[in-house]
């Protein structure tokens, strides 16, 4: 019966110490030294440089791209709301594009940017957002009111033009 038990145990403790003796294999190997610059490939792994900047590139751009943050998105929305009514536009128009940097692919953000801006007298400004709206949200209620605005933004911007 004992003999039985041991052959039993011995799978479990070699399944159980096997891992440490692999690792204290490596315990002897000199640590590797850490340095502040990072190991420069040899000349034939290099990139050859065809004197065109590269496009687009999602590790260029990823540091500077805007934390995904929908709770400070809606918050900025009911700031910038209640800096429209005070009268502060200039404040108004920081706290909705800070929305839209917080969440990118909302659109009513842009539709408050864009009312804004057009009482702040930035017209091109407004059209863009106004289009951005309608872009992301192309079903809105206020679709053919926004259209309406678009269009009477784009005839007042002409007839500044021609003055």
């Amino acid at each position: 019966m004992t003999g039985m038990r041991f052959s039993r145990t011995i799978p479990i403790l070699a399944a159980v110490f096997l891992p440490f003796t692999v690792s204290l294999g490596h315990a002897q190997d000199p640590p590797q030294e850490s340095s502040s610059k990072p190991a420069t490939p040899p000349d034939d792994m290099k990139p050859k440089s065809t004197g065109k900047k590269k496009k687009d590139t999602a590790t260029q751009n990823a540091p500077d791209q805007p934390a995904w943050d929908p709770l400070r998105a809606e918050k900025d929305l009911e700031v910038g709301q209640y800096y429209m009514k005070k009268g502060d536009l200039d404040a108004a128009i920081d706290r909705f594009q800070d929305a839209t940097t917080a969440k990118p692919g909302y659109a009513i953000p842009f539709r408050y940017l864009a009312e804004a801006q057009e009482k702040k007298g930035l017209k091109k400004q407004a059209i863009k957002s106004y289009q951005r709206y309608l872009d992301l949200y192309p079903h809105a209620e206020d679709g053919d009111k926004v259209r309406k605005k678009i269009d009477k933004l784009y005839k007042e911007v002409e007839k500044d033009k021609r003055q």
